[in-house]
């Protein structure tokens, strides 16, 4: 990355009665940083002047760095003295601080003030990316091991689920690979739980996102003073209220 700053050689001050010649102090070699080099720095720059270094300290604050990776958009490295650098993973490219710059100034452009901007989408797509790596970490059943935790045959299965996902029974979550079955919502025999329909019928009538009722059901939910809303459904004293939490739920869409 090119140099902002040059250092200045240090030049020593005549003394009355000598001469000039004899008062000038040759500096050490001083290393200017490569130009071509994108990621060369000077050694003196605060690294908050350094915009990979700025970019990664506002971005790792967001818990964007992870995600970008992830997702193939823009990777952060270091090198051996933990300078920080920004490589297009298509090309292999380091960005130099042209590049930064105008990177930095469009995830600005949220908000009023882009010292203090935030990338909104970003940061909600981010969440919802560690939402189902966590989902996707639980447990789930496809139609065939569906099929031999009900001991029935896999035609059989596919059958039951998709009659008891449309009367809105039982959440399935497509996915590129398969349609998954979360085993939150199965009994012992692999049938849908009882207990959690009123639930489950209001946020899949409305159409809410199975991602977003998979989530929901299996996590602490503000809505229920923190009980997750799957567990709260099995006790009866409080399965009333995650039912109508359910209902407001999907009436906000």
């Amino acid at each position: 990355m090119t140099a902002l700053t040059t250092p200045v050689s240090p030049v020593g001050v005549a003394q009355p009665g000598s001469s000039a010649h004899a008062a000038v102090r040759h500096p050490r070699s001083v290393q200017t940083p490569d130009p071509s080099d994108p990621t060369a720095q000077d050694p003196a720059q605060d690294p908050a002047d350094d915009p990979a270094e700025r970019m990664a300290r506002w971005l790792g604050g967001l818990g964007l760095v992870d995600y970008l990776s992830d997702e193939g958009m823009l990777r952060l490295e270091r090198d051996e003295q933990g300078r920080a650098r920004w490589v297009d993973p298509a090309t292999g490219d380091v960005l130099d601080a042209v590049r930064l710059g105008d990177l930095e100034r469009q995830l600005r452009q949220h908000g009023e003030d882009p010292a203090h901007a935030v990338p909104v989408p970003l940061v909600q797509a981010a969440h919802l990316a560690r939402v189902r790596r966590r989902l996707l970490d639980s447990e789930w059943c496809t139609y065939e091991t569906l099929a031999e935790r009900r001991g029935a045959s896999v035609e059989a299965t596919r059958f039951a689920v998709t009659r008891a996902v449309n009367e809105h029974r039982l959440l399935a979550v497509p996915t590129e690979l398969a349609l998954l079955v979360p085993s939150f919502q199965l009994d012992g025999r692999g049938e849908p739980r009882a207990d959690l329909a009123p639930l489950l019928e209001p946020l899949l009538a409305a159409g809410t996102d199975p991602w977003r009722v998979w989530g929901w059901l299996t996590q602490p939910a503000a809505l229920l003073g923190g009980q997750v809303p799957a567990e709260a459904a099995a006790d009866p004293e409080t399965a009333q209220v995650a039912a109508h939490a359910a209902r407001r739920l999907a009436a906000a869409g």
